[in-house]
């Protein structure tokens, strides 16, 4: 395991909700337009507190995706202020919880506090791991030539070159595959 169990799940939800912008998805599709849009994100990445599952917290929600964009655009380095920016603006205030069937993890901000708030500050402990793991080359975007989804590698050798949100890697092989065939009887 590269990284502990909430700090990954942490990074999926991120990738996750960050492959809904337009700009990452193949089709230029916003993929969280809708409440069933959201409710199925929800549904797949578990959050705790409360929430309203309304249009105002959905649009709150996607108010995050540029920020969580942007960590996959910069260096390490550069991802430093983005992160300390995201903790400040959600006043996060670490501390140690155990719940449900979790073990001690870190919770920064209070159960009740707005899902937008909990999720950004989340992604930003989660990426706080990532830079002080000195694991930032793990933080990328597809290789497939048509392909701006994001993701994180969590392979144990870090070879992992293409997203989860489609077949990428299966079509990329399939050219590769072709090209080869085709250079061969030329």
């Amino acid at each position: 395991m590269v990284f502990i169990h909430d700090t990954e799940m942490s990074l999926r939800a991120a990738a996750a909700l960050v492959n809904t912008l337009p700009e990452t998805d193949s089709d230029g599709m916003d993929r969280l337009v809708t409440q069933a849009d959201f409710d199925a994100y929800l549904d797949e990445y578990a959050y705790t507190g409360t929430f309203h599952r309304d249009d105002e917290e959905l649009e709150a929600v996607r108010d995050n995706r540029p920020r969580l964009f942007e960590l996959w655009s910069v260096g390490r380095d550069e991802a430093v202020p983005l992160v300390n920016a995201m903790l400040r603006d959600g006043q996060a205030l670490p501390q140690l919880v155990r719940h449900d069937e979790f073990d001690w993890h870190i919770h920064a901000t209070e159960s009740d506090a707005p899902l937008s708030v909990r999720m950004l500050v989340e992604s930003a402990l989660a990426f706080v791991d990532v830079i002080r793991s000195d694991q930032w080359d793990r933080v990328r975007v597809c290789a497939a030539d048509d392909c701006e989804s994001v993701y994180v590698d969590f392979s144990k050798n870090g070879s992992k070159r293409y997203c989860d949100t489609g077949n990428c890697g299966n079509r990329m092989n399939v050219i590769a595959y072709r090209r080869r065939k085709a250079e061969e009887s030329a």
